[in-house]
């Protein structure tokens, strides 16, 4: 780990909160806790700060944990599910949970847990060091090979089957999905747009469409728009600094 845990508790009743709350404090190196008590709440507070993990509630009112993990942007947290109804374990899974703490669970329980957390998130800073300086793109296009620089691409587009790169220079076209194509770029991009990748360090401003705060386009160096969807928006300029 490079810095103590940075932890959201999503979950309606308040003595479930106070029980994680005093596992977490207990067990794990901690720089910040925060609390909703609903996924409404959960989302406003993941649009504003970064989180490394998530344990979330899957029965609330008003929205369910599933509907909360399904609007996450990437990168994503982790998320730990914890629920007294273990008919949702498939559903948590394919959402991509790192963990299901099934109420009640116990101090064994959770340290197995939290085993899980530090586990994945060391191997993703590891990823990360080694993603910093990504592999160049190889495309065939026309019956020539390009070796593609990834800091040369600048955003990055779906297009059915396939992916568009848009470079520094000109624009190329990859069999591949957008999902994959993030997980090869590594963080210095971000998903923007259910069709949309862009590099963070070349986004120097945002234009609103209509006038409002909902979507509109990062505007990069180079001077293309590149589109961003409301839940993307506030995350990827929070993290840009």
């Amino acid at each position: 780990m490079t810095h103590d845990l940075r932890i959201l508790i999503v979950d309606d009743e308040r003595p479930a909160r106070d029980k994680l709350r005093r596992l977490i404090t207990e067990h794990a190196k901690v720089e910040h806790i925060a609390e909703a008590r609903d996924g409404l709440e959960a989302l406003k507070l993941l649009a504003q700060a970064s989180f490394d993990v998530v344990f979330l509630d899957m029965h609330m009112p008003e929205m369910n944990g599933l509907s909360v993990a399904q609007q996450l942007s990437e990168p994503a947290p982790l998320i730990v599910f914890v629920t007294a109804y273990d008919q949702f374990a498939l559903q948590a899974f394919d959402a991509n949970a790192i963990d299901y703490l099934l109420k009640p669970y116990d101090e064994e329980r959770f340290l197995r847990a939290l085993y899980k957390i530090n586990k994945s998130l060391a191997a993703q800073n590891a990823k990360a060091n080694t993603l910093s300086e990504a592999a160049p793109m190889i495309i065939q296009e026309r019956g020539r090979v390009i070796v593609l620089p990834v800091p040369d691409i600048h955003w990055v587009e779906a297009a059915d089957n396939y992916v568009l790169l848009h470079a520094s220079e000109n624009s190329h076209m990859l069999r591949q999905t957008l999902l994959m194509t993030l997980q090869r770029l590594g963080h210095a991009y971000a998903r923007c747009h259910r069709s949309y990748l862009v590099r963070r360090d070349q986004i120097v401003g945002f234009e609103n469409r209509f006038g409002g705060k909902g979507d509109g386009d990062f505007k990069l160096r180079s001077g293309a728009l590149v589109p961003c969807s409301r839940q993307y928006r506030e995350q990827i300029l929070l993290s840009l600094g």
